[in-house]
């Protein structure tokens, strides 16, 4: 098995989202599709495993195993991105949430409310037994 191409942006990337190469299984397959003969006959497709996360990439767009390894590698990291992105913004909207159900209610929506309470205090009070004959 060929070495990587050496792409220090590539493996900045990796290194910061914690992808270490012994976490990943990889494997070759043949392809399929366009492409005739030659994309039936070699195994140029890499199937990408990143074991932690349980993610899997497939990419067979350059006819080279070692570009479609490269591109493999570039579709996890960005895999793994929004991954991250979204479970981040998960935990702020909950955040946020929270902050909106705790934080104090104007003043002028509580005058409102109390206003209310009283009207609604008069109509019940409306409500008493009917005075007769005691």
């Amino acid at each position: 098995m060929a070495d990587l191409p050496d792409d220090p942006t590539l493996r900045a990337r990796m290194q910061k989202l914690r992808i270490r190469e012994e976490d990943l299984e990889e494997s070759f397959i043949r392809g399929g599709g366009a492409g005739g003969q030659k994309i039936n006959k070699t195994s140029s497709t890499v199937v990408l495993h990143h074991v932690p996360s349980g993610i899997e990439v497939r990419c067979q767009r350059e006819r080279s195993q070692s570009q479609n390894r490269l591109i493999a590698r570039q579709d996890l990291c960005d895999r793994l991105e929004s991954v991250f992105q979204s479970a981040q913004l998960e935990i702020q909207n909950d955040r946020e949430k929270l902050r909106r159900q705790t934080r104090a209610r104007p003043r002028g929506l509580k005058r409102r409310f109390v206003a209310g309470k009283r009207h609604r205090a008069g109509i019940k009070e409306g409500r008493g037994k009917v005075g007769g004959d005691e």
